[in-house]
């Protein structure tokens, strides 16, 4: 009879590895096997629990995406005014948690997943819309046009994560905000 609390721990281990194989490959060229080995499962476990790769990567996802949202959710919490709301949505975009180099390659292999596989084009488009959304509830006092503001420091943080991967040293949070805050500050002027 298996453990109580087993499978939640072995799907934890899967997801972490996924994000983990995929920041080592650079790329989704990394196979079920490969992931569940790195897990400490067998590749049949992995597939009882999540059926295929894309399935993995997006249990991935959705966990990178919950780290975020409770990183936003607690910078907000200490945010009190609406530059603030919006500084503190920026420093959660460039999180310990979500900006490292394995999460970089998850985040821009999941961009690629989301043109041809509908669940991951709906998640998404339901992270986009949230950034959009939060940004422009905290840009709506401050400018004349809040939403065109809000998608283009969207864009701005998307484009940060792609220079991110390409470029050769580490990921670097404290420019990546410092830029988009630059950007803000030009439009708030």
């Amino acid at each position: 009879m298996p453990r109580t609390g087993m499978m939640a721990i072995r799907k934890d281990a899967l997801v972490n590895a996924t994000i983990a194989e995929i920041g080592r490959a650079g790329s989704l060229d990394v196979t079920v096997g490969q992931i569940a080995k790195s897990a400490g499962v067998s590749s049949a476990l992995a597939h009882h629990y999540f059926g295929s790769k894309d399935d993995l990567l997006l249990a991935a996802m959705r966990r990178v995406l919950a780290q975020f949202g409770a990183e936003t959710r607690a910078a907000l919490a200490n945010a009190d005014t609406p530059r603030g709301r919006a500084s503190a949505i920026v420093a959660a975009s460039f999180g310990a948690s979500n900006f490292r180099e394995d999460v970089v390659a998850a985040w821009l292999n999941f961009y690629v997943m989301a043109q041809a596989q509908p669940e991951a084009a709906r998640l998404l488009r339901v992270y986009q819309r949230r950034l959009v959304s939060n940004l422009t509830h905290a840009l709506r006092p401050l400018c004349a046009r809040p939403e065109e503001a809000a998608r283009t420091a969207a864009a701005l943080i998307d484009g940060l994560y792609i220079h991110a991967l390409s470029a050769p040293e580490t990921p670097d949070a404290p420019g990546a905000i410092a830029m988009v805050e630059a950007y803000l500050d030009g439009v708030l002027a």
